[in-house]
């Protein structure tokens, strides 16, 4: 099944909240609404935007972070993609 990217979150649906949320990111990357390389909405963004909890936001894009879908650099934000190969 396919999540809309355009979903709200459904609070009383029988999937959490947090993986509402991963799923309609990752269903907006797929649409092309961030580029791979670039930054995704910083997480206060999300929480204003989705009208959940910072700890809910945190842990949606822990998912996709472990899912590879995007990465973390502290203090910059969260990027679309893999992180580029690093020159030894």
């Amino acid at each position: 099944m396919t999540t809309d990217p355009d979903a709200e979150i459904d609070h009383a649906g029988p999937v959490t909240p947090y993986r509402q949320l991963a799923d309609i990111l990752k269903a907006r990357i797929a649409r092309g609404d961030w580029a791979a390389g670039r930054p995704i909405p910083s997480e206060l963004r999300l929480v204003q935007e989705y009208g959940l909890a910072r700890s809910t936001v945190r842990r949606a894009i822990a998912v996709l972070v472990e899912e590879q879908v995007v990465w973390k650099v502290q203090g910059r934000g969260t990027y679309v993609g893999q992180p580029p190969a690093e020159n030894s």
